[in-house]
């Protein structure tokens, strides 16, 4: 068991799917966790289940959060959409929207959680990417960006802020069964006129040797353990989830 009494977390996009599992595991292993979303109603509803605290933000809106101070010994940068367009019909403010959520407020964040973790000697900031962190797939420019654009950033604090105790590793996921994914294998059987045991073999598992989606447990079981003192020497690195689709 992974013991985090008396270490606060902060987890982006926490109210909802990767980021409501990872909130509930490291308020199960005793972190006071601030679970920061958009959504306020969610925010508060999480935060209440796990006795934590909820952070109402916007963080597509860097400029207000330049400057900020945040006090925590973990940081997880999970918020994040998607859009999906051909380059040559990319619209901008969406591209700009996506790389400033997913690469500019981790950046932000990470810029005011490392001061306190610095005087501290301990902290980990650990980013959820994505097998598009590490691999290209058409028509989501944005998103692939985004997600490389964050692999970098990941390297960059690692060397920056081991030497004082603090660690910055990747977790790049494939497709997660989520209640959006699910959303989207019963709209993509409709659409396609095939089975939803058809959409998961042929679109969701068609890069994978495993014949199984991950879970978001599974990712908050890995978050804990990089998270974890048996993690201290883990520094910079991607750790794949994505059933051996970035392996090819």
């Amino acid at each position: 068991m992974v013991d985090l009494s008396r270490k606060r977390a902060l987890v982006t996009g926490g109210a909802s799917g990767l980021g409501k599992a990872m909130s509930e595991a490291f308020a199960a292993a005793g972190a006071h966790v601030i679970v920061a979303d958009v959504n306020a109603e969610s925010a508060e509803a999480v935060a209440k289940d796990i006795e934590g605290e909820a952070w109402t933000v916007n963080l597509a809106d860097t400029s207000a959060l330049d400057g900020v101070e945040v006090n925590v010994d973990i940081l997880i940068n999970n918020a994040g959409i998607q859009r999906i367009h051909p380059i040559t019909e990319f619209p901008l403010e969406e591209w700009r929207l996506i790389n400033t959520l997913m690469l500019e407020a981790p950046f932000v964040l990470t810029k005011a959680a490392l001061p306190a973790m610095y005087q501290k000697g301990w902290g980990r900031v650990i980013n959820l990417s994505s097998v598009h962190g590490l691999r290209a797939s058409a028509n989501k420019s944005a998103y692939v960006a985004a997600k490389h654009g964050l692999m970098g950033l990941t390297k960059t604090t690692a060397l920056e802020a081991g030497p004082h105790g603090v660690t910055c590793n990747a977790i790049n996921p494939g497709f997660v069964l989520t209640p959006l994914v699910e959303g989207q294998i019963a709209d993509l059987a409709k659409t396609n006129g095939i089975t939803e045991d058809e959409v998961r073999e042929q679109v969701f598992l068609g890069h994978s040797a495993v014949s199984k989606l991950a879970e978001p447990g599974d990712i908050a079981a890995l978050a804990l353990f990089l998270a974890s003192d048996a993690a201290t020497v883990i520094n910079g690195s991607a750790h794949s989830v994505d059933g051996g689709w970035s392996a090819a």
